[in-house]
């Protein structure tokens, strides 16, 4: 029974906007403080997190309850991308295929990999993949709402 309250009480739009949030700062801090150049890939994982601030925020504010029809296509397009990336950056798919151009920054540049392993596209794969499974158990909650009488 103390589950079940927990999964009502569960809101994925505070965590979504939290993550969001900290996924904004976190690439502005590392090309506007380090100076780390992002690559084309870098940018439109960007272009697909930026907005769910936003939606995520306006959802908050308005109490809308159906964001995930906004937020879904932002997360599928920046979780591809990552997962992308990912696999250029680990050398899983060939460079030949790499959108990054020569006169830019690398899609494949090491610039950082924090503890040995967590590098920035593993950072966004994990924003993208954190916000879209809080959605996916909020939609489960919402299911589990439907016919309740919350008088």
């Amino acid at each position: 029974m103390a589950s079940k309250s927990i999964l009502h009480k569960f809101d994925s739009r505070k965590v979504g906007l939290l993550i969001s949030i900290l996924g904004i700062f976190g690439s502005l801090y590392f090309s506007e403080v380090l100076k780390y150049a992002p690559c084309v890939l870098c940018w439109y994982q960007r272009i697909a997190l930026y907005p769910l601030a936003i939606i995520y925020g306006v959802a908050l504010w308005t109490d809308d309850r159906f964001y995930f029809k906004y937020s879904f296509l932002f997360i599928i397009i920046g979780t591809l991308l990552a997962i992308y990336h990912n696999l250029l950056y680990f050398g899983m798919i060939a460079q030949t295929i790499a959108p990054c151009s020569e006169d830019g920054s690398s899609c494949t540049a090491r610039q950082l990999e924090l503890f040995g392993f967590l590098t920035i596209p593993l950072l966004s794969l994990i924003t993208f993949t954190t916000i879209g499974a809080a959605d996916i158990l909020s939609l489960k909650t919402n299911r589990l709402k439907v016919g309740y009488n919350e008088k």
